[in-house]
């Protein structure tokens, strides 16, 4: 954690259509939205342009807000084509963070919904509203791709509060 005692956290959700992304930074038990949105590429563009497109963005999102730590939702395997798909996406934001020597945590779909919402199986909808309501913004993010890049970074935040609690981090 940074000297200030604050720590900015990006969460990332990835996906080939839509890659989500949150930036919060935490106080002590305060968490802020700095800044979210969602990384779309073209529609009609080649695969491997896809990627380079949600590498590029997230590299600029991490030159620009400069995060402390990166949480990526991890997938679980389900069909195998989207398997892939959403693989590869993660794979674009673990290398973008790995480029900027940043520390990488993932957390699977459940993990996140259960610190957010205290329901391991919560709807999008439930995800962005307790979103709104744990960084006190004054609507839910209208992307789910970006409230659930949010929930990423708080899953984060909330799991690594508890494990300095519990003396399991240093």
């Amino acid at each position: 954690m940074p000297a200030s005692g604050a720590l900015k956290v990006l969460g990332i959700d990835p996906g080939l259509t839509a890659t989500g992304y949150g930036l919060i930074l935490v106080e002590g038990n305060k968490h802020r939205a700095l800044d979210f949105g969602a990384i779309k590429p073209k529609k009609g563009i080649e695969h491997a342009d896809r990627l380079h497109t949600i590498h590029s963005a997230l590299v600029d999102v991490i030159a620009r807000e400069k995060p402390d730590e990166i949480a990526v939702e991890d997938f679980i395997v389900g069909h195998v084509r989207a398997a892939v798909a959403v693989g590869e996406a993660r794979a674009m934001a673990l290398l973008a963070a790995s480029q900027a020597g940043l520390p990488v945590s993932m957390y699977k779909p459940a993990e996140v919904k259960q610190f957010v919402t205290s329901f391991g199986r919560g709807s999008k909808e439930q995800v962005q509203m307790m979103v709104q309501a744990l960084l006190e913004l004054d609507e839910p993010p209208q992307s789910h791709d970006a409230a659930d890049a949010l929930a990423v970074a708080l899953c984060h935040s909330l799991k690594r509060g508890a494990a300095l609690l519990s003396g399991a981090l240093s």
